[in-house]
């Protein structure tokens, strides 16, 4: 069965098409970054707007990559939450309009989902059951998953997620959108032990998580600094520190309550260097498996689209006559596929 994935949920154009026997065939992926760095931030209107530019050339590069004609896709899967109404609805009116044109069915996805089951796209896939840190974007969740469909949602966090929390820490200390990788690698930069953060909500009972207060202490320390190049990398290490340490004692803690043995971070912030190497000094300590996705598959990505649409147009899923987006999508909504 082949499917092909659309993934339009903010500011990244993603396509791929994957086979349940051949595995991925190919994916394209075009990023906006560029075009809201000047913004510090995604606009929602330019956004829905390039993805209408991009998707279809790069549905067509994604089909000559992977030598399929029409007659050879079995299904479409497209992001219909959570996300930016305007870019879901692109994705989502393309691939209904791609499905009718084909005489094939279609599914809309969970982002979230998709992100969760991103690891699978690897060669070392996680068994179920596992527990899960998804760090995507405006989302922090931790969930216990016993299959595809089952997720509990045991921790999340109450206010800014880790994503925001970069963005927003970047664009106080004036440095680039999107803040992620402008930290992480202003870090390597910084002194160890000149700063010291909150961890925030660890000395309390829960799995929920807090980021606003940490990003109130970045604001404060950098008012009262000498704003110079040093003290800039200083907090930036500061703050990514803070920021890790906080998940992975929040992980450990969920851990325990599960009892499970086996982790998937997945998300745009799996990608960071620092929370990987953490989480695998947890996992050398413990009888814990860490499994990631390659850093191409933590931003959003067509791939985990296809591959989560897959598990569930086998299973006899598919849309009805017409189409939604849902902007706000909890993931314990989700079912069991096929049911």
């Amino acid at each position: 069965m082949k499917v092909l994935g659309i993934e339009t949920s903010c500011d990244e154009t993603g396509i791929a098409i994957y086979d349940s026997n051949q595995g991925l065939l190919a994916d394209a992926l075009y990023s906006q970054i560029e075009l809201h760095a000047d913004y510090g931030g995604v606009v929602p209107e330019l956004a829905s707007r390039d993805h209408v530019r991009r998707i279809i050339p790069l549905i067509q590069q994604v089909m000559a990559e992977a030598q399929c004609r029409p007659a050879d896709i079995n299904g479409i899967a497209y992001t219909s939450g959570p996300g930016l109404m305007g870019a879901l609805m692109v994705g989502a009116a393309v691939g209904r309009s791609l499905a009718w044109t084909w005489k094939c069915p279609s599914i809309g996805i969970h982002h979230m989902e998709g992100h969760l089951l991103a690891p699978m796209l690897e060669d070392n896939i996680p068994q179920f059951p596992f527990l899960a840190l998804l760090v995507s974007g405006g989302h922090t969740l931790l969930v216990d998953v016993s299959g595809i469909g089952q997720y509990n949602v045991i921790g999340e966090s109450l206010d800014d997620a880790v994503g925001e929390a970069f963005d927003k820490t970047a664009k106080m200390l004036g440095l680039g959108y999107p803040g992620g990788p402008v930290i992480s690698e202003l870090a390597h930069k910084g002194v160890k032990d000149r700063y010291k953060f909150p961890r925030p909500m660890v000395n309390r009972p829960g799995l929920d998580m807090s980021f606003s207060g940490l990003k109130t202490f970045v604001l404060n320390t950098w008012a009262d600094s000498d704003k110079t190049e040093q003290t800039r990398a200083d907090i930036a290490y500061a703050f990514q520190e803070a920021v890790v340490d906080t998940l992975a004692i929040k992980c450990k803690r969920a851990l325990k309550e599960t009892r499970h043995t086996r982790l998937v971070i997945a998300g745009g912030v799996s990608a960071n260097q620092r929370l990987r190497s953490r989480l695998t000094e947890l996992a050398n300590t413990t009888s814990l498996d860490v499994f990631y996705p390659k850093p191409q598959f933590c931003t959003d990505n067509g791939a985990m689209i296809a591959y989560a649409g897959l598990q569930r147009l086998a299973a006899g899923e598919h849309d009805g006559d017409g189409f939604s987006t849902i902007p706000r999508w909890p993931l314990g909504e989700l079912k069991v596929p096929g049911k």
